[in-house]
């Protein structure tokens, strides 16, 4: 695989376990001349990365596709409101606002709809 098909992080792992291997006293699979490990001073992370980028590491990534549902989705329950609870909403945000006309906290009417549909739930 080229290495421009990984992300940063699969490249990340693969520089890293290979690294490891070569630390372990894996051979190598790509002609270093001695020279060429002195001035990378024998890192290992530096040689994996001259094996990764001449593509000959034999390390796979797999990337499985989402598995595709038959099923149709469920839908969620419609809930509605009498129209005396929505009379009760409407005199309780009118009755938070300040004497002196600022806006305390209006409560917005949704929250309040999703607060009894969460206590419906419950019971």
């Amino acid at each position: 695989m080229n290495s421009k098909q990984f992300t940063k992080y699969e490249t990340a792992r693969i520089l890293g376990a290979r690294a490891l291997q070569i630390a372990m006293n894996a051979p190598l699979l790509i002609k270093i001349t001695q020279e060429d490990l002195e001035k990378i001073k024998f890192d290992a992370l530096k040689i994996a990365e001259v094996e990764f980028n001449s593509d000959i590491l034999p390390i796979s990534v797999k990337k499985p596709f989402p598995e595709k549902k038959e099923e149709k989705l469920k839908r969620a329950k419609n809930y509605k409101l009498s129209e005396k609870r929505k009379q009760e909403i409407e005199t309780k945000d009118k009755e938070e606002i300040a004497e002196d006309g600022e806006i305390m906290a209006l409560a917005n009417p949704e929250d309040e709809i999703d607060e009894e549909i969460s206590k419906k739930e419950e019971e």
